[in-house]
């Protein structure tokens, strides 16, 4: 089936959406965060780990699956939701941002793009049909669209032509789709400008598609144009469709972005964080290589209800991440999802109550104020 999106409710003071999606896979509430399962699994934790962290749809990446193991090989075993023993939603990215990360801009063409296989130097090309082609294999919940990412900055000449592109893509990669059980999501391109943005939009549109995602954020650009970004899709964007924004999972721009009309993030930086020994918490992030931890027998935050919280102290992890021990890692990562993924619950209350701006001063008075 298609996925379904109802809004239920808006905040009365901002732009803020309680929105509810209904999948092959279970209904979930909006807003919501989707930790990142880069090679179908979030990196050092198991499947029930990242469900008791009250995961509903995560992310997997349609690039890294094509390299290794392969689409073809994930379709004979019965699809990516069987492959990693994940029973929610999934969604797959189109392979664009990895992609153009690794191109040259002579490789970038009306067919594709030409980039280097990473493991082996093999020269390949995706297109948008290729990219349609590996997530219909892959059998994920929801596809993304094919589309140009580019960095910041860039010329509005550029970035006109880039949106273009990624019309005809979108369009490529729609009539290539042929998955009924899936669901495809176009892409909002325009970087910064509102004319361009306000284009792509009014073009996706046209073309129906299942829900829409921003993207062209978090590629090197200044929080304000980020959040500018934002605001120049949303407010063109059917209010009857799911708003993805892609990449972008820092607390406070969860915050900002909810605001402004988001329902649903992805990003790495949990787990990533996680491996450098810090996590998330409402006083700020902390970094549990510093030496103040080694005898502070307190839980990373009092009041949590995730696994690492409810069992261990800052200085047992302390000691782990210090000592290069994986169970650190996976215990930080185990909390700094669940501390964005409760993030994202608070703000659905928020809105309820029509106090997102509230809730905001009140994180901020905390987070900010210890987090510079």
């Amino acid at each position: 089936m298609k996925i379904e999106y109802k809004l239920k409710y808006k905040d009365k003071n901002s732009n803020a959406r309680l929105g509810e999606i209904k999948t092959n896979h279970g209904t979930y509430e909006t807003p919501m965060f989707m930790p990142v399962g880069t090679q179908a699994t979030v990196k050092t934790l198991s499947p029930e780990e990242v469900k008791d962290a009250h995961a509903g749809i995560i992310l997997a990446n349609t690039y890294h699956l094509w390299l290794k193991p392969g689409e073809d090989i994930v379709n004979k075993a019965g699809g990516l939701h069987k492959f990693m023993n994940w029973h929610g939603p999934i969604l797959t990215d189109s392979g664009g941002f990895q992609v153009f990360s690794l191109a040259k801009p002579k490789d970038i063409t009306e067919e594709g793009v030409v980039f280097k296989n990473i493991y082996n130097g093999d020269k390949l090309l995706l297109t948008p049909e290729k990219s349609i082609e590996i997530q219909n294999k892959l059998d994920s919940d929801i596809a993304m669209s094919f589309d140009e990412c580019i960095g910041f900055p860039h010329t509005k000449d550029y970035v006109a032509s880039s949106v273009e592109r990624t019309l005809r893509w979108a369009k490529r990669g729609k009539n290539a789709f042929n998955n009924p059980n899936q669901s495809l999501f176009g892409i909002v391109q325009g970087a910064e400008y509102e004319d361009l943005r306000k284009h792509c939009v009014e073009e996706l549109v046209k073309m129906d598609f299942d829900g829409y995602s921003i993207g062209g954020t978090a590629v090197g650009e200044p929080k304000d144009v980020q959040y500018k970004q934002v605001e120049y899709s949303c407010k063109y964007l059917p209010e009857d469709k799911v708003r993805y924004l892609m990449g972008v999972g820092d607390p406070v721009d969860i915050i900002e972005d909810v605001e402004r009309g988001v329902d649903i993030f992805d990003c790495v930086a949990p787990t990533r964080i996680a491996r450098h020994g810090h996590a998330y918490t409402r006083f700020g992030n902390i970094n549990l290589k510093n030496a103040r931890f080694k005898e502070d027998f307190t839980p990373i935050e009092d009041d949590c209800d995730c696994y690492a919280c409810k069992n261990y102290t800052k200085a047992y992890i302390s000691h782990l991440i210090r000592s290069n021990e994986v169970f650190g890692q996976r215990l930080l990562s185990i909390h700094n999802i669940r501390f964005l993924i409760k993030l994202t619950e608070d703000l659905r209350e928020a809105i309820k109550e029509d106090r997102v701006k509230e809730y905001k001063e009140e994180f901020y008075s905390k987070y900010k104020k210890n987090n510079k």
